[in-house]
């Protein structure tokens, strides 16, 4: 038996749980394309996108466990973010679509919680899994920014609700201290969910750049202040061989 309570027999390998993770993004491309006609980029950036976190997913999970339940219902929360994601550079083309990608972007955050309700259920939490589902919400709310920026409802500087999550990572390859586990926060789940709440109202037609600008900036404001406390929480806490 493995950590996830399955039997060697009934594992199923990891390049199987990824193939028909592929297979359901080539669907919502097909259907896609039959509603919208994106440009090829659109099937360019979806295949890359799915690839890339195909890799990261092999490199990070042990070989020797199965991929459980709920990390197969954050995969298919995945396969729905990655399409959205990929089209959103193109959001102001979908004209009578942007209702649609509303709804898909809506049903993305719902699906939100199904991966956690199976892991309690099946008793199978892990870091993988918190991490997993975590990178998906950074990589939703970038799509998320992207799109808000091609349908003209707010500046460059709405970027900053997606990339200051990577910003984060890149500094943690330089500051030691920043890789050093944070508590469970009430506050940061938060603010993530006001900022996909408040980028999924903004792409919506009837919603004007000017309310759009006001509530996304202060989305954005609240990122910078639950960062602003994290680092600071870090900081005090660092070891003084980890400051260089």
């Amino acid at each position: 038996m493995d950590s996830n309570g399955h039997s060697a027999s009934h594992r199923i390998p990891l390049p199987l749980d990824l193939t028909w993770g592929f297979g359901l993004v080539a669907l919502l491309c097909l259907a896609t394309g039959w509603l919208t006609t994106p440009p090829g980029l659109f099937y360019l950036l979806t295949t890359a996108l799915y690839l890339s976190v195909s890799v990261l997913v092999i490199r990070a999970w042990p070989e020797a466990r199965d991929f459980g339940w709920a990390n197969r219902a954050t995969l298919l929360r995945g396969c729905l973010i990655i399409v959205l994601v990929a089209l959103a550079p193109f959001a102001d083309q979908l004209t009578d679509s942007l209702w649609l990608y509303g709804w898909m972007a809506l049903l993305a955050l719902v699906l939100d919680g199904v991966d956690g309700k199976v892991a309690r259920a099946t008793g199978s939490q892990s870091e993988f899994g918190a991490r997993f589902d975590m990178e998906l919400d950074a990589l939703f709310i970038l799509g998320l920014s992207v799109a808000a920026l091609a349908l003209g409802k707010a500046g460059p500087w709405v970027l900053a609700l997606g990339l200051i999550r990577y910003a984060f990572v890149a500094a943690s390859h330089f500051l030691d201290w920043l890789n050093a586990p944070l508590p469970e926060s009430f506050r940061r789940k938060t603010v993530c969910v006001w900022q996909i709440v408040t980028l999924l109202v903004a792409v919506l037609p009837p919603v004007n750049a000017l309310f759009a600008s006001i509530t996304l900036a202060t989305a954005l404001a609240l990122l910078v202040w639950s960062f602003f406390l994290d680092i600071h929480w870090l900081y005090q806490r660092r070891h003084p061989n980890d400051v260089h």
